[in-house]
Parts: C-alpha cells; structure tokens; sequence
C-alpha cells in the first residue's frame, strides 16, 4: 500500500513559520538566496513569498533589504485591544461549548506547565499552546481565524512577558482560575478571567519596555 505523504509546506509557510518559532526575530535581515538554500526552494517563489509578507506587514524595509518588522508602543498597545476582546470572547465560548474532555486538556497542560517554571522560553511556547487549545474550544471556526492573525503578529515582539520575575508563576495561577471557570460554565467569570490574564501581561510587558528590558 503506498503511503500518503503529507503536503509539503509553500516559502511563505516555512519563513512565516520560522519568524513565528522565533528562529527570525524583529530586526533580522532575510535575504532571497540565504533563505532558499536554507528551506532548499528556489528563489522565485522565496521572493513571492517575501513580496507577501511585506505586504501583511510582518516585514518592513530597511534601505534596500527587508527585515522582520517589530511593533512600536501605539501597535503594540492596539495589538492587546483586540487581542484581549477575542480571547475574551473565546473564553465565554469555551465555558459555553466545552466538553469535559476538552476541559480536562486544559487543566492537564497547567499542571504539566508548572515544571517549565525555570525556563521562560519553554514556557512561551506551552502558553501559547494553552491559549491555542482555549481557541479550538470555543468550537467557532472565525473566531480561531481571527485569534491565529493576532498571534502571526504577537511573534512580532522581541521578548515573552514570562520572563519577568514572578510572571510565570502569576500566569499559571491566572489559567487555572480560567480554566475552573469554563469548567464551571460560568461564561461571564470565563471572560473576565481571561481578560484580567491579557491585562497582566500586557502591564508586565510594559514595565519590561519601561525598564529597558529588551532582550534576545
């Protein structure tokens, strides 16, 4: 029986998907035939590729060369307006259309993420994953769409909020009191939790800016 290989991803998949992980980080400087040796594609469809991430505004020119675009204060701040008002919402929908399964999920990766306390950029990711999982238990596909464009521009600043002393810590609390409220159905507590989880970060990202904390 011939095995069905799965798809292979297009330029503007494998670089978006670079930038997302972090492997680019805002400020680096892509360039068409350094990228096509690396994801082994030709240079045509890296520079299509490059043409449509300037255009959606995760790159930006700097001179001749185009680099990863990074967000200003005022981005930065309209940024957490919608974010906090789509998480928001999926929360309320999660408390409204979760199974226990799903729920059970939920409660599992905040107690797994407890080991990941020392490690800052480990925990990024398992957040995200977690605040993802949220996403798909709000079972509304536009919303998922909408919060997906949020996170492609998330990646756009140059340091986690997890990793300010005592923020990891704070944060695992906030998804547990987010996750017992969705298993409580109790959609209004759902979204002011989650609400309340994006604000603290939000305030811990900008004493970080603040105090010159920039880092990586």
């Amino acid at each position: 029986m011939n095995q069905i290989k799965p798809p292979q991803k297009d330029a503007y998949s494998l670089i978006l998907d670079a930038i997302d992980v972090g492997v680019f980080r805002p400020g680096d400087r892509l360039v068409e035939s350094d990228l096509a040796d690396r994801f082994g594609v030709s240079r045509t469809p890296i520079r299509e590729a490059l043409q449509r991430l300037e255009t959606q505004s995760l790159l930006a020119r700097d001179g001749r060369s185009l680099i990863v675009a990074s967000l200003d204060h005022n981005q930065m701040a309209e940024l957490y307006v919608v974010r906090t008002e789509l998480e928001g919402l999926a929360a309320r929908l999660a408390a409204r259309h979760a199974t226990e399964e799903e729920v059970q999920v939920l409660r599992d990766m905040v107690i797994e993420d407890r080991a990941l306390l020392s490690d800052p950029a480990a925990l990024a990711r398992t957040n995200r994953r977690f605040h993802k999982q949220i996403h798909l238990t709000s079972h509304n596909r536009y919303l998922v769409q909408q919060l997906d464009l949020v996170y492609r521009s998330m990646a756009l600043m140059a340091t986690t909020s997890l990793a300010a002393q005592g923020r990891g810590a704070n944060a695992l609390e906030e998804h547990l009191a987010i996750v017992d409220a969705i298993a409580r159905r109790d959609e209004d507590a759902a979204y002011a939790a989650l609400r309340d989880h994006i604000s603290a970060a939000f305030v811990t990202r900008l004493k970080q800016d603040s105090q010159g904390l920039a880092e990586e």
